[in-house]
Order: structure tokens, then C-alpha cells, then sequence
């Protein structure tokens, strides 16, 4: 018999492994897509459920990443399984305050995405202008948190007190550097990345046109009735 101890930690390998193999394939959707700078730098997470460790990826010029490279460190930034490299513990307290502010989150992406984080180095909040942001449940405008030295404390605090003040936004631009979205599994989150980097792109082009233009008052309620009537509202 395999004792309840065994079974736990049979458990979370498992859930680990395949949350790894989701988390990759988010990463690669976004290569696929295009929004990612031309340093590919980029570094995602995922919370284990049930506990305060997470399974932090990080890309860079390398060609691929398998889920063997990616390790469990706690919130703390120490390593449970796996290793990690100094750039990559720089930035844990970047993920872990959101998900401890957040607890219906689940992943969190930070990318440079070229048209979002032009948003982030003007420091202009991002509008929520664009109905793929609608259909994902965003009402408004994604805020910028002010910079400070990647990863550092006063740079954590920077992001939780845009977390505090719009616990509606599922994301912050960081200011001069890029972008930090989160959701509720990997793939949503990288969908929420590529949206919004449409959405970024389509409005400095509007903006040559005279500027983008708000929704209709109602226009979340209107969208989510028209999705239900399809069953794509989850």
C-alpha cells in the first residue's frame, strides 16, 4: 500500500509534469504568433495548486525549451527541483506577488512584446479599446507600474500597488521594460499576451487615424450575452 505521504508526492509530479508540458506549449503559441521581441527574453510561471511553489521558465536566444529545463522554486525563490541561473531568480518575487495577491491566478507571463512594451516606455496605460480584450473579460485600461531595477523589492511593491488599485486588470505594462499578464492556466494567459499586443498594435494605429474610440456603455454585458448564445463564454 502506498502510503498518504507517497501518494501526495506521487501526486504533485505528476500534476507538475503535466502543467511543465501546458506551459511550454503556451510558450511556443507565443513564438508562434509573433509577440515576442527580437531578444526572445521572456520568463512564465505556473502555480502548483495547493501549494506556495511554482514551475518558473525562462527564454532567451536559445532555440527550444523542454519541460526537463524547467524547475520548482517556492515563492521564496529556493529551488525545490531542478536548477535555476542567477537571471532567472532575479525576477520570482515578480511572479510570486501576483500570485499572492491574486488567487484565482494561476500563470503569469512576463514578455517584452514590442508593441505593448512601447505602451510600458511611454508609461500610457494601455487602452482597452479592441474587442478581443473585451472577450476575454477586460474592461479597463491595462495600468503601468512605475520602474524600478528588474525584480527588485521596490519594483515587486511597484506592481502590487497597481494589483491593489485594479483588481479588474489582468495584467501591468513595467515601466521601461515590458509586460506582466497573468490568468487562469497557461494557454489563456498567452492568448490574453497575443491579444493584447494586437490591441497595442491596432491602437498606435488608430492613433494616426485620430484615436481609438471607448465601447458603448454595456458592451462586456452585450459581448458575454452574444457569447452564451454560442456557448464560447466560459
Amino acid at each position: 500500500m502506498v502510503s498518504g505521504l507517497r501518494k501526495g508526492r506521487m501526486r504533485m509530479t505528476y500534476d507538475a509534469q503535466s502543467l511543465r508540458m501546458q506551459l511550454v506549449e503556451a510558450i511556443e503559441r507565443l513564438f508562434q504568433a509573433g509577440v515576442m521581441s527580437h531578444s526572445r527574453h521572456g520568463n512564465m510561471s505556473v502555480r502548483l495548486p495547493g501549494t506556495e511553489h511554482m514551475l518558473l521558465a525562462s527564454t532567451g536566444l536559445h532555440a527550444h525549451l523542454s519541460a526537463e529545463d524547467i524547475p520548482i522554486v517556492t515563492f521564496d525563490g529556493e529551488i525545490v527541483e531542478g536548477g535555476m541561473d542567477p537571471v532567472t531568480r532575479e525576477i520570482t518575487g515578480m511572479h510570486a506577488c501576483v500570485y499572492r495577491e491574486r488567487a484565482n491566478v494561476a500563470c503569469v507571463m512576463h514578455t517584452h512584446s514590442p508593441n505593448v512594451t512601447s505602451f510600458a516606455l511611454a508609461h500610457q496605460p494601455l487602452p482597452c479599446a479592441y474587442e478581443a480584450l473585451l472577450r476575454f473579460g477586460v474592461t479597463v485600461d491595462i495600468p503601468v507600474a512605475a520602474w524600478a531595477p528588474r525584480g527588485s523589492r521596490e519594483s515587486v511593491t511597484n506592481i502590487v500597488e497597481q494589483l491593489r488599485r485594479y483588481p479588474d486588470a489582468p495584467a501591468v505594462l513595467l515601466g521601461n521594460h515590458g509586460l506582466l499578464a497573468f490568468g487562469r492556466d497557461p494557454f489563456s494567459t498567452a492568448f490574453l499576451i497575443i491579444s493584447m499586443e494586437e490591441a497595442a498594435e491596432l491602437t498606435l494605429n488608430a492613433r494616426k487615424l485620430g484615436g481609438e474610440q471607448a465601447f458603448p456603455a454595456g458592451a462586456l454585458e452585450k459581448e458575454r450575452e452574444h457569447m452564451r448564445q454560442f456557448g464560447s463564454l466560459r
